[in-house]
């Protein structure tokens, strides 16, 4: 069932086949999904969990690694800890404050991006990507030796470039560092601990 979301998620768009003809809808989705590391779901975390790490793959298996190579952002979250909780946290920075640096990095992809069609980093078709704004060959290193270890696809490849770029534009940067790029790769490659 959820592998059915590559096309929309790869193409933004969805097309249904019936016996009469076929149709093509737009479909532009935002993805969120969250997922215990594991089946027992300890509050504890990894110390208290009592699965086998055969258990443990085989409830990761159960998203496909087609499906997983779409995903851009993978985070994993700790659990919070009694005095965390009890004690309390730092307010968080202001929604206000966070919505103006969105708001100035969306303008500034969106300039770069003038007379293409296209707005959000998120849209670029990977060649474009690679042709129009090429990230500078020394910030590549890192992805490039994922690339050839086999532990990141062409298509994951294209992915933390758009997230290296909107880096960049939340950074006020006019092209990706190696420090972008670094965090990009970071961020997908990411596991849920096995």
């Amino acid at each position: 069932m959820l592998d059915t979301l590559r096309q929309p998620l790869e193409r933004g768009s969805v097309t249904i086949h019936r016996a009469n003809g076929s149709a093509t809808f737009p479909c532009r989705a935002q993805l969120v999904l969250a997922a215990n590391p594991c089946p027992c779901a300890s509050a504890a975390g990894d110390t208290a969990c009592t699965c086998s790490a055969l258990e443990r793959r085989r409830y990761q298996s159960r998203l496909s690694g087609p499906l997983l190579d779409r995903i851009d952002l993978r985070v994993t979250l700790p659990p919070v800890t009694r005095a965390a909780w009890l004690d309390g946290v730092e307010p968080p920075e202001p929604t206000s404050a966070v919505a103006a640096r969105v708001r100035a990095a969306r303008a500034t992809a969106a300039e770069r991006m003038a007379g293409t069609g296209l707005s959000l980093n998120s849209q670029v078709p990977g060649r474009m990507l690679r042709d129009r704004w090429p990230v500078p060959r020394g910030s590549l290193a890192l992805v490039e030796r994922a690339l050839e270890r086999g532990s990141l696809s062409v298509r994951g490849f294209d992915r933390v470039l758009r997230v290296a770029w909107t880096l960049a534009d939340l950074a006020g940067l006019a092209t990706p560092g190696p420090d972008q790029v670094a965090e990009a790769l970071g961020l997908r490659l990411q596991r849920v601990a096995a």
